[in-house]
């Protein structure tokens, strides 16, 4: 019963985080945003004490529970391993803790969080790992799917979906998001739950913390038939059936031991106190139904909990000529979503778990190349700017790397400004009239004035005014010139309110 609870909840939950991060139009946001903010890494760096608390307790309750339910990246790799295990059983054995590698990758975390080294930190996230798998790996073929569902939609004169680009954000994050998958995969398929309890920081540290939890996988030594199922069944190879010994820095309390045990030798709950033996003619308590009852509660405290924790092709002109790709802009300076407040608070924050990437509608963030802020979303706007109306990205970020703000905070943040390049500009290159540039601009930084001071009738030309500039990328998004804009939007690295 306790695995069936067990496989049931971890089920929904690796199925709703799985569309929160596929989706693109934001519609599940609202209701699905809290799974990102109740996994344990975010909430710490949120500095989001409720969840950070309710996830030790619940910890010290019932063990790694969050391991085996909550985390999709854990629950991703039992998917793995019960796919090889249809095709060959009993396969685990005991192995001792890799105690000084699991110290040594949560001290790369714990340095990372504090000196502020994003990239890294984003590397052993377990969160962001499987939030950079789905977004690289699966989110295209989604948005395919998506896609021809638009198709057809549009042939019977329906618009109920509509289409997205699907394109390469950046050759480096998927590059890692491949190696992630590939080795984690490997790992799951041929041992099980390995990467949780030899890399992932976030199951070392729940892991001493289930060492005192009240519940846990006890072994009643006096029924044991030492015929070693409990341990062949073991995924977390913590098991040894011949020192009737569990790691509870490892187990993750998944059930399978309880559920292979046939001379109901393992019992999953708090320590018995001793008993004087019965009576010859008193009836045995029934030890199934106990466990079934025990296995109810522990279901109904994980929902409870769960539920306590949840307060995100080629374009053509006209159809007659293909319209030349911009060139990405090389800034000196990067720019951060509105919200991140500084470069900075970017870095210190965010874990790459390309959420935010996901859901932006104007294809306005992309992981970044950069090694130092490697994987972090960057804003470019060769394929759109940031709308005004538009906050969705801060919306949906779980860590506080990009914090929440109003539309009104969004139009008065100055994240950049833009400059103009004068040896671009199809004004003076061209020879035509332009002024796309201050047209679109919504918040009137930019007027069109003569290239020529002293003679009005010279071709006028775009002038930016620096301090109404937000660096919201409408400009440089929409200026004709090709391969290169003549204005682009540089960064601030911290962000000002005007």
């Amino acid at each position: 019963m306790l695995r069936k609870i067990r496989v049931t909840l971890a089920a929904l939950c690796f199925t709703l985080i799985t569309l929160l991060l596929l989706d693109f139009t934001g519609t599940l946001q609202h209701w699905l945003g809290w799974l990102a903010k109740i996994q344990f890494l975010p909430a710490l760096l949120a500095l989001n004490a409720v969840v950070v608390i309710a996830l030790v307790v619940l910890t010290l309750l019932f063990g790694r529970i969050y391991c085996s339910v909550i985390c999709p990246l854990g629950v991703m790799q039992d998917v793995i391993s019960w796919a090889h295990g249809r095709r060959k059983k009993n396969r685990f054995t005991y192995s001792p803790a890799k105690t000084i590698l699991r110290l040594v990758m949560l001290a790369i975390m714990v340095v990372a969080i504090v000196a502020g080294l994003g990239s890294l930190m984003a590397l052993l996230a377990p969160y962001s790992s499987y939030g950079r798998i789905v977004n690289n790996l699966l989110q295209p073929l989604y948005i395919w799917c998506n896609n021809g569902l638009a198709a057809i939609a549009a042939h019977y004169e329906s618009y109920a979906f509509y289409g997205r680009d699907v394109w390469l954000k950046s050759l480096p994050t998927f590059g890692i998001a491949v190696a992630t998958f590939v080795i984690i995969a490997v790992l799951a398929w041929r041992h099980g739950r390995t990467y949780c309890n030899t890399i992932c920081p976030v199951g070392t540290v729940l892991g001493y913390l289930a060492k005192f939890s009240w519940f846990k996988v006890r072994f009643d030594a006096d029924k044991c038939k030492a015929c070693g199922l409990c341990t062949r069944n073991c995924k977390a190879s913590c098991i040894d059936y011949k020192t009737h010994t569990v790691d509870y820095t490892r187990c993750v309390a998944c059930g399978n031991c309880l559920d292979k045990c046939k001379f109901d030798s393992l019992h999953y709950g708090p320590a018995r106190k001793a008993k004087t033996a019965a009576p010859a003619d008193e009836p045995s308590p029934e030890p199934r139904a106990d466990s079934a009852r025990r296995a109810v509660m522990v279901g109904g405290a994980i929902v409870a909990a769960e539920a306590a924790l949840a307060q995100a092709g080629k374009k053509v002109d006209g159809g007659l000529a293909v319209i030349e790709d911009k060139a990405v802009v090389k800034r000196a300076t990067p720019i951060t979503p509105p919200g991140s407040l500084s470069a900075r608070n970017m870095a210190r924050h965010c874990t790459a778990c390309q959420l935010c990437v996901a859901q932006c509608p104007n294809d306005v963030l992309r992981p970044s190349g950069n090694l130092l802020t490697l994987m972090q979303p960057t804003m470019s706007y060769e394929r759109g700017y940031c709308r005004p109306e538009c906050h969705r990205c801060s919306e949906v970020c779980p860590t506080g790397a990009i914090t929440p703000i109003t539309l009104d905070e969004k139009v008065s943040t100055q994240i950049g400004h833009a400059v103009w390049v004068k040896e671009n500009c199809v004004v003076l290159t061209d020879g035509v009239s332009c002024g796309n540039c201050a047209r679109h601009c919504p918040s009137g930084a930019i007027m069109m004035v003569p290239s020529d001071p002293n003679d009005d009738l010279s071709p006028m030309v775009p002038a930016v005014d620096r301090a109404r500039c937000i660096g919201c990328g409408a400009c440089e998004n929409l200026c004709p010139a090709r391969p290169f804009t003549a204005i682009y939007v540089e960064g601030h690295e911290v962000h000002k309110t005007i």
